[in-house]
């Protein structure tokens, strides 16, 4: 069995992420000018995930650190008003909600067809930016629904190392109908927003069990049905 262990240098969650959590208070994510007065836009209590990763990434590029803050910044803020842009940007406009969407929609019976997508689509790119020193946005999808007003559900988080057993024979060709067992156990580790300050966060993606083609834990606990890179353009980040 041979251990593989990569990790973006100097980056863990407890020094590169943010001090706070992604547990903002209900306000508007802007207000947009209407006939002399002013309509607010959004709420960020929804979350403001997208941003923080994308951002923490930014300050990291820079070679900077986080804000000192401890507390999630508020509307009029400069920082708020950076991880809103951020936000927007995570989302990938147009194109970047209609995955989420289209991964929602596959059914919990059908799961592991996103298991599958995951495991020879997804992950061979994300290792790829991994093993070039570089942090990797996720999209974590955690619903099985049509309903598109559940988008929000969803997650995202940012991949900055992995640990991966391979055994002498792994792999499963095309066909994800037809996956053979075997022992070979990928953990990646994650910068939650929502678990600000911790470094055991992982995704396991176990692939001995041949009917799942794969097998999906995330250690924190909450429900994970696949993932997919997103992508990233540098930022530069707002002073602190």
């Amino acid at each position: 069995m041979q251990q593989i262990r990569r990790f973006v240098a100097d980056f863990r969650p407890s020094t590169a992420g943010f001090h706070f959590a992604n547990a903002f208070v209900h306000q508007s994510l802007f207000r947009i000018p209407v006939l002399g007065s002013s309509v607010p836009i959004g709420d960020a209590a929804r979350g403001l995930c997208g941003g923080m990763i994308f951002a923490a990434r930014d300050y990291f590029e820079a070679g900077l650190g986080p804000p000192a803050e401890t507390a999630p910044p508020q509307l009029g803020q400069p920082l708020f008003g950076y991880l809103v842009r951020r936000l927007i940007d995570s989302w990938n406009l147009p194109g970047g909600p209609f995955k989420y969407y289209a991964w929602m929609r596959v059914p919990e019976k059908a799961g592991r067809y996103l298991l599958w997508k995951t495991r020879f689509e997804e992950w061979p790119r994300i290792k790829a930016d991994l093993d070039r020193g570089r942090p990797v946005p996720l999209g974590l999808v955690r619903v099985a629904s049509r309903n598109p007003w559940l988008l929000g559900f969803n997650h995202q988080v940012l991949a900055y190392g992995y640990e991966l057993s391979q055994p002498a024979r792994s792999g499963c060709g095309i066909r994800f109908q037809s996956c053979p067992p075997s022992s070979e156990q990928l953990t990646i580790h994650v910068y939650d927003p929502n678990h600000p300050l911790r470094d055991d966060v992982t995704i396991a993606l176990g692939m001995g069990d041949p009917e799942a083609c794969g097998r999906l834990e995330y250690s924190t606990g909450e429900p994970l049905r696949g993932f997919f890179r997103t992508r990233y353009t540098f930022c530069q980040p707002a002073m602190k």
